[in-house]
C-alpha cells in the first residue's frame, strides 16, 4: 500500500479562459473541481497505475468532507485527521489564447502543536501498513520546520522507504532526517547546496553531495530536459520526447508517484526513472490535474530514454 500524505489539501479549482485579461471581468468557459494538494496529486495518479493507495494529512469543514468524498471514484481511502476550520481551495485559470497559466493558492487553516500531536498518533498506526510514504508540498500555518523531520522519522524508525517532496526552509529541514528520496529542481539544489549548477556536472556534483549527506536518492528535475537521478545504483539521466502539454500543474507529483510505485515494487532506479517520467509526460498531455491514462503512458515508456552517466 502506497500512502501519501498531504498536511494541507486543497480543493483545486480550474478556470479556463479565453484571453485572459487582469483588472476585468473575465467569463469562464469551463470550470473543475478536484481534490488538490501536491500529496492528493501523488495520490491519483498512483491509483490509476493500479496501486492500493490511502491519503493521510489534515481535512476540515464542508471542504474537507467535499475532498474526501471526492477520493472515492479514484478508489483512494481516505485517512485524515479531521479539524473543524475550513480546508483551502486553489484556482487555476488557464488561459485558452495565449497558454498561459495563472495559479491562487490559499494559506489554509492554522493548526495548534495539540492538532499535530494528534496527527501524529494516528500517523504512526497507518504507517504499519504502508509499502512506501510519499509525503508533500506546504504545511498549513502554525506549523513550522520540524513537522516534515518528525513525520520522516517516524517512517524510518518503521522500517520503510518515504519521499519528500517539498520546497524552502521545509526541504531543508526535512532533508537533515535523511528521507529515502528527494526530488529538488535547480533553484532548490543551488539553496540546498551554495553550488552555482550551471552545467550538467555542477548539478550531478550537487546531487552527489546530497546523496552522500545520507539521502538514498537525489532526482534533480530539468525542464524540458527531462530529470536526473544519483543514487547507489549509479547516476541516471532521463531525455523525454517532446510531447504536446496541455496541462503541465502536478506533473511533478506524478513523477513522484512514479517513484513511490517503483519503490513499492522494488524495481531498479533505472527502471523507476523511466516509469516516472513516462507517467509525468502522460499527465502533461491531460487537462485534469493529476490525472493520465495508462494508453499515453504506455506509448511513451518506450521512448523515455535512460542514459548512464
Amino acid at each position: 500500500m502506497i500512502m501519501t500524505v498531504t498536511l494541507n489539501a486543497a480543493i483545486d479549482k480550474r478556470y479556463v479562459v479565453d484571453d485572459f485579461k487582469v483588472g476585468e471581468v473575465n467569463r469562464v468557459r469551463e470550470c473543475t473541481y478536484v481534490p488538490g494538494g501536491k500529496g492528493l496529486n501523488v495520490s491519483k495518479p498512483a491509483s490509476i497505475y493500479g496501486a492500493e493507495v490511502v491519503a493521510t494529512g489534515f481535512a476540515g469543514g464542508h471542504a474537507g468532507n467535499y475532498i474526501e468524498a471526492a477520493l472515492k471514484p479514484f478508489g483512494i481511502k481516505s485517512a485524515f485527521y479531521h479539524v473543524e476550520a475550513e480546508s483551502r481551495s486553489c484556482i487555476n485559470i488557464w488561459d485558452e489564447v495565449n497558454h498561459v497559466q495563472t495559479e491562487f493558492l490559499e494559506p489554509g487553516f492554522t493548526l495548534t502543536e495539540a492538532d499535530f500531536e494528534g496527527f501524529e498518533k494516528k500517523f504512526r498506526q497507518l504507517v504499519k501498513d504502508a509499502s512506501v510514504v510519499a509525503m508533500s508540498g506546504s504545511v498549513p500555518k502554525g506549523l513550522d520546520g520540524s513537522a516534515y523531520p518528525r513525520l520522516v522519522k517516524i517512517v524510518k524508525d518503521a522500517g520503510k522507504p518515504v519521499i519528500l517532496d517539498t520546497s524552502g526552509k521545509l526541504l531543508e529541514e526535512g532533508i537533515k532526517a535523511a528521507p529515502t528520496l528527494i526530488k529538488p529542481n535547480i533553484d532548490e539544489i543551488r539553496m540546498l547546496t551554495g553550488k552555482h549548477c550551471d552545467d550538467i556536472n555542477d548539478i550531478i556534483e550537487a546531487a552527489k553531495a546530497i546523496h552522500a549527506g545520507g539521502v538514498e536518492i537525489v532526482v534533480v528535475s530539468l525542464g524540458a530536459d527531462g530529470s536526473l537521478a544519483v543514487g547507489e545504483e549509479g547516476i541516471f539521466r532521463a531525455v523525454v520526447p517532446k510531447i504536446d502539454a496541455v496541462n503541465t500543474v502536478g506533473c511533478g507529483d506524478s513523477m513522484i508517484a512514479g517513484f513511490a510505485l517503483g519503490l513499492s515494487e522494488g524495481l531498479s532506479l533505472e527502471e523507476t526513472l523511466q516509469r516516472a517520467s513516462a507517467i509525468s509526460a502522460a499527465a502533461a498531455m491531460r487537462e485534469e490535474t493529476g490525472f493520465f491514462v495508462m494508453e499515453d503512458m504506455e506509448a511513451l515508456l518506450p521512448k523515455i530514454e535512460i542514459r548512464r552517466l
